[in-house]
């Protein structure tokens, strides 16, 4: 889910969450800025930040399509990691596995394939690459869902929590649909992922 960067191969994989600032709905925080003259070397200066009740509010989606395939080509200038002839099926098996440890009651599937080619693209070019299944999707979408529920910051002798997320599996063509209007969201997956990718 996390997106990195090898600088010694130039391997990368962009993270499919994105998460926005957290927002201050209340406005309760508080700054003070302190100066203390001394002589030449020991006048200071510090600050202090006192909050009140405080509520944060934050947005989040994730990709499915940059979720749900795993390049190993560097064709397109996104492999994630640099395979030889006959070690993208092992990467595959590892990943599997790792997603299934996530969730034991779904049945994740990763496939290695040669030549994996984007839906909707003109030239038919692809790489290759791991495609992840509609529960192995799941599996890595449930995961982070309870990561974010479970997020805690502990800052000096205060700390903030989650309380609650809503979830919106969007399906519309309207990025960040939950902004916009509560009453449109879909709060369960009633439907399978879509799938960016086939096999060619």
């Amino acid at each position: 889910m996390r997106g990195y960067v090898v600088p010694s191969s130039q391997c990368k994989r962009t993270s499919p969450l994105l998460m926005e600032d957290f927002i201050d709905e209340l406005g309760n925080g508080n700054f003070e800025q302190f100066g203390q003259a001394g002589e030449r070397d020991s006048s200071s200066f510090y600050s202090k930040t006192t909050f009140g009740d405080t509520k944060y509010t934050s947005y989040g989606s994730i990709s499915i399509e940059q979720l749900q395939f795993i390049s190993l080509d560097k064709k397109f200038d996104r492999c994630a990691m640099v395979v030889k002839e006959g070690q993208g099926e092992q990467v595959a098996v590892a990943v599997q596995a790792y997603i299934q440890s996530l969730n034991l009651d779904l049945n994740p599937v990763a496939t290695f394939h040669a030549n994996y080619v984007r839906n909707g693209t003109i030239f038919e070019e692809g790489e290759n690459g791991i495609l992840l299944n509609n529960e192995a999707v799941q599996a890595l979408i449930e995961h982070t869902l309870q990561m974010i529920s479970e997020l805690s910051i502990r800052q000096a002798k205060s700390y903030m929590y989650v309380d609650e997320i809503l979830v919106d599996y969007n399906d519309s063509h309207k990025m960040m649909r939950i902004k916009q209007s509560e009453g449109d969201i879909v709060e369960q997956a009633n439907t399978d992922y879509a799938v960016y990718f086939y096999a060619k």
